[in-house]
């Protein structure tokens, strides 16, 4: 068990496989997807059994953000974190890279990405930098084994962060941040005129529905899709320190968008600030980070009851799996959160400590 990447240089550890990809995921243990840096500040796409075994360890040119899993093939897209311009499509059987994917001129990449459920298919998030925040998802389809750029849709909002699929698989969820920032800068340019919403629009980019929270600076971030169709948003509030934002909403099948009912001190130790947000389906459980304010935290989805809010340093990428959720760390150690029993039991991983980014993805 590697402890530390700061060796790995190019060197890349391959992943025993054994025939079928569906089928040999289906035996074998969750595949834990990540950006993950070294030590020297070196990139990596990561791929790690919940046992710690490391199945892969790719370093590529710019940090990544999220993962995107092809539906039917070994395949994943580690996607630039904002403001990249390269994205990097992985064989997960032994962590090759196949192809270092490019963003449209005056584009860049804001995280985050999903394939069509006929694998032919990739939208993207994507930065209009001609006219800085106008939210695109560039469109990109398979021709042979590469992925080329075909075109692009509007997000119907500015600077747009993740974007999913309702259950059907032919209906975005877009989570419109709000934020226009330039082409090679993080830095905001309109926090004064901030434009956030939740949009859900179809895949020939007709727009369905767009909706608002009420504080104007509250940027809509991350997302999670329950299997019957219910939305859970996470935020990051741009303003005051002293305010009180929503960090938590939530969009139940024929209702509104909404925060969900958070108590005041767990709104308060989030730190205006949520970085993954996932669902258990089968026990009906929301899992949300707060790094700033190193806090984990679990809600009852449907109650709203918490079941747990827990210290959690740099806390970053969280995953449902069977036994409850699976947390990354950006400086301590990765851990396990049992859901099973009442009271939600904690078991540390053996997997690297910290480094990791603010995603994670099991395949």
């Amino acid at each position: 068990m590697l402890r530390h990447v700061r060796n790995l240089g190019s060197t890349l550890l391959k992943a025993v496989t054994t025939g079928d990809w569906k089928l040999n995921r289906q035996t074998a243990q969750p595949l834990l997807l990540s950006a993950r840096d070294d030590a020297d500040g070196g990139h990596y796409a990561v791929g790690y059994s919940l046992d710690g075994s490391l199945a892969f360890a790719t370093r590529v040119g710019l940090r990544c953000h999220a993962i995107v899993q092809h539906p039917s093939r070994p395949l994943a897209l580690f996607v630039a974190r904002r403001p990249g311009t390269e994205s990097y499509l992985i064989d997960l059987r032994d962590g090759n890279l196949l192809q270092t994917l490019k963003s449209d001129a005056d584009r860049h990449f804001y995280g985050h990405g999903v394939f069509h459920k006929d694998g032919k298919w990739l939208y993207a998030t994507e930065n209009d930098t001609r006219d800085p925040g106008r939210g695109l998802l560039g469109v990109y389809r398979f021709d042979g084994e590469r992925l080329v750029h075909a075109g692009e849709l509007s997000t119907h909002g500015l600077g747009p962060h993740e974007v999913s699929w309702m259950p059907d698989g032919e209906t975005f969820v877009v989570a419109n941040g709000g934020i226009r920032t330039e082409a090679e800068s993080r830095v905001e340019m309109n926090l004064d005129a901030m434009e956030p919403s939740l949009v859900l629009m179809r895949r020939d980019g007709s727009l369905i529905s767009r909706e608002t929270l009420p504080e104007q600076m509250n940027s809509v971030r991350h997302l999670a899709i329950a299997a019957d169709g219910t939305i859970v948003a996470c935020q990051q509030y741009m303003g005051d320190s002293h305010d009180s934002a929503a960090l938590l909403a939530i969009k139940r099948p024929g209702e509104a968008f909404v925060p969900f009912p958070v108590e005041e001190p767990q709104r308060q130790a989030m730190a205006q600030y949520t970085a993954s947000v996932a669902i258990n389906d089968a026990m009906r459980l929301v899992a949300l980070t707060a790094p700033r304010g190193n806090r984990f935290f679990v809600w009852d989805l449907d109650s709203g009851a918490l079941r747990l809010d827990a210290p959690l340093p740099d806390c970053a990428g969280v995953a449902a799996v069977e036994q409850g959720f699976v947390v990354t760390s950006g400086q301590g150690r990765c851990r396990l959160y049992d859901c099973r029993p009442a009271a939600i039991e904690i078991k540390p991983l053996d997997l690297p400590s910290g480094l990791w980014d603010n995603h994670l993805h099991v395949a």
